[in-house]
């Protein structure tokens, strides 16, 4: 169907995207994928580019350009070639607001260069083990002393851990037994601080090419000058990017289904069983153009989100109803290609596998389905 929600610049931004995807990116992947993680080389290249830096003001080696719809088209592009690009999606689109929107000017000074030029590279730690999605019942602390905080905790599923520079810790500063919601504070964890410890690395069923691990913090001295924002605010903080950070999921999941159905039109119009390509069969069709029909009414649904957050409007339970819609589209797409490709699309040598595996983590983070419905339900006053 046809889409209005880009301009001739957006446009200009994903020619320069394809073809850095198509010659850099398409040829490594398999090595990554093995490796676990996209080089620190890539990230640079990336930054050279200006593929990094695009929100990121001009004077510090930005476009300036705070408009969520060129993050959209870096993810389109990689979708459309069958890869992912790493971790840059973490950081463009969940990470990088935070530092854009609460750290004052010394920190832009020290951190935004490197952040567009792809030398600093960064995560974000909010899920410790057993609370979940429970933000408000996390137990790592910090105790200020003098000028510094002294950090103590344990965080995982931390999604670029491994080679982050700069991880925002979300951890406690103060209790209030009213309102468990108070008292959150952002600091950033310099790689290299004595205490500060990446544990594991996760074996994870799929986004190999990302790596998730374990971090551990044991006394951490942490400066007061690498707080982001204000002490114990830090609850509305995460919430102000929640919307942006479940349309990014969403947003993979669209374009990563029409990936899907696009793969598998290829495969069975090749593919012959009983002497006839299996495109030719009813059921074939039919699945296909269901399919078809379910990612168009998705990627109706997350362009008018993305149209509402850019022009800031996009409201939380919106933003819920999209990632839901657009994650369980994703799941039923990716099953229903794969079954088309017979046995061979268990077999990890089709990129319909991969796809099936990414997949499965996109009705789970950024929260859950279940906390999805929550949200909606409550939009609904029930």
């Amino acid at each position: 169907m046809r889409r209005d929600l880009y301009t001739a610049d957006h446009e200009s931004f994903r020619e320069l995207a394809r073809d850095f995807i198509e010659k850099e990116v398409v040829p490594a992947y398999p090595e990554w994928e093995r490796a676990g993680r996209m080089p620190r080389e890539t990230f640079r290249r990336l930054g050279e580019l200006g593929l990094l830096g695009f929100a990121i003001p001009e004077e510090y080696g930005g476009a300036g350009q705070r408009d969520y719809r060129y993050n959209a088209v870096l993810q389109e592009e990689a979708a459309r070639a069958m890869v992912t690009l790493s971790t840059v999606r973490t950081q463009l689109d969940v990470i990088l607001p935070y530092f854009l929107e609460y750290a004052n000017a010394q920190q832009r000074q020290r951190w935004f260069p490197g952040l567009a030029s792809g030398e600093l590279l960064t995560a974000i730690a909010m899920t410790e083990p057993g609370t979940g999605s429970d933000l408000a019942g996390m137990r790592t602390s910090a105790v200020k002393d003098g000028e510094d905080y002294i950090l103590t905790g344990a965080k995982t599923f931390i999604t670029g851990g491994l080679l982050a520079d700069l991880v925002i810790v979300v951890c406690r500063t103060s209790t209030d037994p009213d309102n468990r919601r108070n008292g959150l504070t952002l600091l950033v964890v310099e790689d290299g601080m004595p205490g500060f410890e990446k544990g594991r690395v996760l074996e994870k069923m799929g986004c190999k090419v990302q790596d998730t691990v374990e971090l551990s913090f044991d006394q951490v001295r942490v400066p007061a000058a690498n707080r982001l924002g204000e002490e114990g605010k830090a609850f509305g903080y995460l919430g102000h990017n929640l919307g942006q950070e479940r349309l990014t999921v969403a947003c993979g999941s669209v374009a990563q289904s029409r990936a899907a159905i696009a793969a598998t039109v290829d495969y069975v119009k090749e593919r012959k069983a009983f002497g006839t390509p299996v495109a030719s069969f009813q059921n074939t069709k039919f699945e296909l153009a269901a399919m078809s029909a379910e990612v168009e009414a998705a990627q109706t649904m997350l362009d008018r989100a993305v149209a509402d957050l850019v022009d800031g409007v996009l409201s939380g339970a919106d933003a819920a109803r999209v990632k839901l819609f657009c994650t369980e589209v994703q799941a039923r797409v990716v099953d229903r290609c794969l079954q088309l490709f017979g046995g061979y699309g268990y077999m990890m040598e089709y990129p319909i596998a991969r796809l099936y595996t990414d997949a499965r983590v996109a009705r789970i983070y950024a929260g859950t389905s279940e906390v999805m419905k929550t949200i909606i339900a409550k939009s609904l006053q029930l």
